[in-house]
């Protein structure tokens, strides 16, 4: 354990988002100054946490995996284990409109940034640290698709974990103003591995290119006028 040295704890779920929120990190204070930390939420499939950990390695930084599942037992969402529906092949506009514009939806696991972060914190008051970061971005609360990603949210978990740290944990989300594109944009700019990132809910071999997330990568790839190197 490094707590005399560590600086930030990054959520890292092995996606694009938390991966370049790392690779920031790891630019700003130094692999040695970095831990990440990735949550067992009892996702349908470990692909995520496996890219999690290799992209970890490949920065070299320090790696803390939490269980959660149990805290999400009686959650109906698609994305968890115990859960008879099946993740929807469509965009999360589309989720929407059959809620009526309203979360949550299918995809949306109950309170999940809120419940992370907190874990997150208390791992970076244990560790010394002074920063928590997570990737939220402005396309996961358009349309209040994922309320746990708004600026609302961020400023009332910010002032709680503030407070709640004794006034010596920040949260950051740094991307919390731009969209996906903008977020792979400073992503290619830091070289980052998106090779080795996974994004899908599904589990397979290779990405369904159909449920939301996918998507959205898809999209924001596209924007970049750059080939996703993870398909």
């Amino acid at each position: 354990m490094r707590s005399d040295t560590v600086k930030a704890a990054v959520l890292a779920s092995g996606g694009v988002d938390s991966t370049t929120a790392l690779a920031q990190a790891v630019e700003r204070y130094g692999a040695a100054k970095v831990t990440a930390v990735s949550v067992l939420y009892g996702q349908k499939h470990i692909k995520e946490l496996e890219a999690a950990e290799k992209i970890a390695s490949y920065y070299g930084v320090e790696h803390i995996s939490v269980d959660a599942a149990p805290l999400f037992q009686y959650s109906r969402a698609s994305l968890l284990q115990g859960s008879p529906e099946p993740v929807p092949k469509e965009c999360y506009a589309d989720q929407l409109k059959k809620t009526q514009g309203k979360a949550p939806f299918s995809t949306c696991v109950p309170f999940r940034n809120g419940i992370f972060l907190a874990a997150a914190a208390g791992i970076a008051l244990s560790l010394g640290s002074e920063a928590v970061i997570y990737g939220a971005h402005a396309d996961d609360a358009a349309g209040a698709a994922y309320p746990d990603c708004s600026p609302a949210f961020f400023e009332a978990m910010a002032a709680a974990v503030w407070e709640g740290s004794g006034r010596q944990i920040r949260l950051e989300a740094p991307f919390l103003a731009m969209n996906k594109a903008a977020v792979v944009e400073i992503g290619l700019r830091l070289r980052v591995p998106y090779e080795l990132t996974w994004s899908c809910y599904e589990g397979g071999a290779e990405p369904c290119g159909q449920c939301g997330t996918c998507r959205d990568r898809a999209a924001a790839f596209a924007a970049n006028r750059v080939s996703d190197p993870a398909r």
